[in-house]
């Protein structure tokens, strides 16, 4: 388990939520371009790269899974085909905006791999919530649910998003209700220490070192403490995380089944 175990939720939508800012500046790029040609050449690209979007999605899709499958069992509960088709669509997109190509055999058993380490990982630290007594009220849910609708312009665009990320009312409302009880148990009982300015100053001379090989311009230390502070606190915290997932599964009944 070496990666951070988002919320399914607030990862998939954030991705699906870049990927709307990435098309957005594509197009920006694609009318500069349709400057400097033909319509008739423009077309033209235009459907060799649908062609392409399409073949890659097709790809894509037979990467997933029968829904109703159970692809793994965590201490007696289900992980479905469902829950693994939507963490799967996330984990593909983020490799692809990262350049890398999900779709050959290496990128394919990556994906798998890590799409089953954040399903069973998530599942465990749900069940130790669980344990702990966290739970979501309906009014936390329909904040929350706000909350990730605010950057959509509209009611048919943020469905589109959910259209998107092979999402419905139903499914989202109960990924919320799951979200907010992980958020809490991670809050709570996975605490770090703060960032020393020991710390602090150490990345700042990293970053002030790679800026300065790139000709970048450098802010003050003082101007960038707050943002490496809380950054370097995240990292303590995704690194704490991991391990705790570890901890939690010496004692769980793991059982994959694809």
């Amino acid at each position: 388990m070496k990666k951070l175990l988002y919320p399914i939720v607030i990862g998939l939508l954030a991705v699906v939520l870049t990927a709307c800012g990435s098309n957005d500046e594509a197009d920006k790029k694609n009318d500069e371009k349709e400057t400097k040609t033909t319509e008739k050449e423009t077309a033209k690209v235009t459907e060799e790269q649908q062609k392409q979007m399409e073949e890659m999605q097709k790809k894509l899709d037979k990467q997933k899974v029968d829904e109703k499958k159970t692809v793994a069992i965590v201490n007696d509960e289900k992980i479905s085909g469902a829950e693994y088709n939507t963490v799967l669509s996330t984990t593909q997109m983020q490799m692809q905006q990262f350049g890398q190509d999900p779709t050959t055999k290496e990128g394919a058993k990556q994906i798998k791999e890590q799409t089953l380490n954040s399903l069973v990982g998530q599942k465990l630290l749900l069940q130790a919530a669980d344990k702990k007594g966290y739970t979501a009220s309906k009014a936390e849910i329909e904040k929350q649910l706000a909350e990730i609708k605010k950057p959509y312009e509209s009611e048919e665009k943020f469905k589109e998003a959910m259209k998107q990320a092979g999402l419905n009312t139903e499914t989202l409302n109960a990924q919320i209700a799951e979200n907010i009880p992980y958020t809490k148990y991670v809050e709570k009982e996975i605490k770090v220490e703060e960032a020393t300015d020991e710390e602090i100053q150490k990345y700042y001379d990293q970053v002030a070192e790679q800026a300065k090989t790139s000709g970048q311009k450098v802010q003050k230390l003082e101007e960038m403490k707050p943002q490496i502070k809380e950054q370097l606190e995240q990292q303590k915290k995704q690194e704490k995380l991991v391990k705790h997932v570890e901890e939690l599964q010496k004692n769980a009944k793991v059982d994959i089944k694809i």
